[in-house]
């Protein structure tokens, strides 16, 4: 299937064009020779390289992947009339495409069409930079099976006049409600929600960007991107073999992940189970999180400020109570003398810690991003938190727990998204084929 040409030729895309269809693109250099093993579960382990990652498996590439250090986050927006043969036609287009992408190689006819009066399949900018370690990872929003209701448009589109608009409502899995109003949300419906949502990660920026680019214009007509988020420097690591990095507060961040290693802890808190559809088993959802971090106050504050409010030491990464990254936290520990717990009752990493939250874990896989600065010369930065949970109530959870952090002083949450990944994709099959079957 990966030498399909995508079903939306030159000329239909013309045409489409010509009727006023939307196509619409991004902008955006990586890898060389595949190096992991085309096993089924191979995107499992190994450390991020110059490779190629294996498309297809038992589950969707990109979650238990060793985290890349650049991301393009998506989401899109099936167009107004889209059938359910649309959107059918639309992942089996992307299937074909990503697994082109996911080796390296260009996507349809390539950068150079027979006729040079038409637009080349592929728009060109990684041609040559190799597969990059990419994952193309795919999402469907809770707005495919119920239609856009009251307050779940996004970017000013209408609700959906058909509660049922593709045929799926009775496929809707019963956990899958949408996030509630959490306390301090600031979100912008503009950066929030999607139909569908891709999550491509590399080694390199233009190789995702590429990605994005790609899958864009082969929804043409279609569906269209409604927002996207670059991101660079991983903010968790979901691999043992990979160093804790930090966040943009300078702190290291999931140090408590669950890890690709750990098989047990992934099938009890990452992969859903026989609870769900047959056509989700295997796969997870997925929660974005855009946190704006008011970056010019944070670096005001103390050390001894900054290190109460994560619980942890800045250089080290250690909990108060703590010598080392990995040490267990001692919530209970006291100060001598004033009996003042030494890790604060609402410090960042009691509130988010499992003890807090029932044992209920998740996978985070965040990038730092940078959006510009404003006109007081303040930097539109901070956080895209990603995680990945078995079920909703997870991150529901641990975000309540997080009411009285006192990290919610210095970051604002500003777009939020979540959606339904499927199990991986076997040979011969497009992504999410068992819920239209």
């Amino acid at each position: 299937m990966g030498g399909e040409t995508p079903g939306t030729s030159r000329r239909q895309l013309l045409g489409l064009v010509g009727a006023g269809a939307i196509g619409l693109a991004a902008g955006g250099v990586g890898g060389a020779v595949a190096t992991a093993a085309a096993r089924p579960d191979a995107h499992a382990t190994g450390r991020p390289g110059a490779g190629a990652v294996p498309f297809r498996g038992t589950h969707q590439a990109g979650i238990v992947t060793p985290a890349q250090d650049r991301l393009h986050f998506a989401a899109f927006s099936m167009n107004p009339g889209a059938t359910r043969s649309d959107l059918v036609a639309l992942l089996k287009d992307w299937t074909a495409a990503a697994e082109r992408l996911t080796r390296g190689e260009e996507v349809g006819d390539g950068m150079e069409p027979d006729n040079a009066l038409l637009p080349p399949d592929d728009t060109g900018e990684a041609t040559g930079l190799g597969p990059g370690n990419l994952t193309i990872t795919f999402g469907f929003g809770r707005s495919l099976f119920v239609g856009r209701q009251g307050g779940d448009q996004q970017g000013g589109e209408q609700p959906s006049p058909d509660p049922d608009p593709f045929g799926l409502r009775s496929r809707l899995p019963r956990e899958f409600e949408p996030l509630p109003s959490f306390a301090f949300d600031l979100l912008d419906d503009t950066q929030s929600g999607g139909d569908l949502c891709v999550q491509a990660c590399a080694d390199d920026p233009q190789i995702a960007v590429h990605a994005i680019r790609n899958l864009s214009r082969i929804a043409a007509g279609r569906a269209h991107l409604a927002w996207s988020q670059l991101g660079f420097g991983r903010t968790a690591s979901t691999s043992r073999a990979q160093d804790t990095p930090r966040n943009l507060f300078g702190f290291k961040d999931g140090t408590a992940n669950v890890m690709a290693e750990d098989t047990a802890g992934l099938a009890e808190h990452i992969w859903v189970g026989d609870e769900a559809p047959a056509w989700l088993r295997g796969g997870s959802y997925l929660v974005a999180r855009k946190i704006q971090m008011t970056i010019e106050t944070w670096d005001r504050s103390s050390l001894g400020e900054q290190e109460r409010i994560f619980g942890r030491t800045k250089r080290e990464g250690a909990p108060l109570t703590g010598h080392g990254e990995f040490d267990a936290p001692d919530f209970a520990a006291a100060l001598p003398g004033s009996g003042e717990p030494v890790i604060d009752v609402a410090a960042h990493v009691r509130l988010a810690h499992p003890a807090q939250n029932r044992g209920r874990r998740m996978l985070r896989r965040g990038y730092n991003y940078v959006d510009g600065s404003n006109g007081l010369g303040q930097l539109g930065a901070g956080l895209f938190f990603i995680s990945f949970q078995r079920s909703p109530d997870t991150f529901v959870r641990v975000q309540r727990s997080l009411q009285p952090d006192l990290l919610n002083e210095y970051i604002r949450h500003i777009g939020s998204g979540l959606w339904a990944v499927p199990g991986g994709i076997g040979p011969g099959e497009y992504v999410g084929q068992a819920l239209f079957e």
